[in-house]
C-alpha cells in the first residue's frame, strides 16, 4: 500500500529570497507538487520568492483567489484546493504551499490547514515575518524588558487603533495600504509622528523606508 504524502505550508519569509529557512528550502526542492496563491491574473508573490529554489521538475499549482471584499469567493478556492491535495495526498506526493511571510501570521495557509489537518498528515514551517523585516532593514529595535509590542491591522477602526496606540509601547501597523491617510492622522494626534517610520515592500529591491511625516 503506498504510504500517504504529507501537505507542508511553507513560510518564505518577506521578500528576499535568501530568508527562506534551510528547512523550507530542502522540502520546497523535495515536493512532488507545489502550490501558491496569486490573484485571478497576473504573477504570484509567493512563487516569486521561491522562484530562485524552484527545481523546474514539480507540478505546479496557483492558488487563484478573487481579490474582493466578500469572502465567499476566496472560502470555495480553498475548497476546491483541499480536495485537489487531497487527492494528491492520498496518492502518496508531497505538496506544499508556499507562505509568505510565517503561514500562521495573517496567513491564508491556515484556511487551509483547517480544512485538513484533521484528515491528514499537515506541517508547518514558520518563516520571517515581514514585522522582523521591517525592525531590521530601518534599524528600529522593537522591544526591550518588559516593553509591551502590539501588532495591528490598518483595517481597525479609527477609534480602536488610536485607543490600542494608546496602551502600547511599540506598535506595529500591518496592512497599510489604501489606510495610509487614516494611519497618519492618527499618528500625528497622538504625537508620535516623530517616531514614527513607513516601510514599504521590505527586503525586496523596490523597498522603500522613509519617516512617516
Amino acid at each position: 500500500m503506498t504510504a500517504k504524502g504529507k501537505l507542508w505550508g511553507l513560510g518564505l519569509g518577506p521578500g528576499d529570497p535568501d530568508l527562506i529557512t534551510l528547512k523550507a528550502l530542502k522540502i520546497l526542492q523535495s515536493a512532488d507538487v507545489v502550490a501558491y496563491p496569486a490573484p485571478l491574473e497576473g504573477e504570484s508573490l509567493a512563487r516569486s520568492i521561491a522562484a530562485p529554489h524552484l527545481t523546474g521538475e514539480q507540478t505546479e499549482y496557483p492558488i487563484r483567489i478573487p481579490m474582493v471584499a466578500d469572502r465567499g469567493p476566496a472560502q470555495d478556492v480553498y475548497d476546491i484546493a483541499a480536495k485537489d491535495f487531497g487527492t494528491h495526498l492520498n496518492a502518496g506526493r508531497t505538496v506544499a504551499v508556499l507562505c509568505e511571510g510565517d503561514p500562521f501570521f495573517y496567513g491564508s495557509f491556515m484556511y487551509l490547514f483547517q480544512r485538513m489537518s484533521d484528515g491528514h498528515d499537515v506541517g508547518v514551517v514558520p518563516g520571517i515575518s515581514s514585522v522582523m523585516a521591517c525592525a531590521a532593514e530601518a534599524g528600529m529595535p522593537l522591544g526591550e524588558r518588559a516593553d509591551v509590542i502590539t501588532v495591528l491591522p490598518a483595517s481597525l477602526s479609527e477609534e480602536e487603533l488610536e485607543s490600542k496606540l494608546m496602551h502600547t509601547n511599540t506598535a506595529v501597523i500591518m496592512k497599510v495600504g489604501r489606510h495610509l491617510s487614516k494611519v497618519r492622522a492618527i499618528v500625528e494626534r497622538l504625537g508620535l509622528i516623530t517616531d514614527a517610520c513607513y516601510v514599504e515592500r521590505a527586503t525586496l529591491p523596490e523597498q522603500r523606508i522613509i519617516p512617516l511625516a
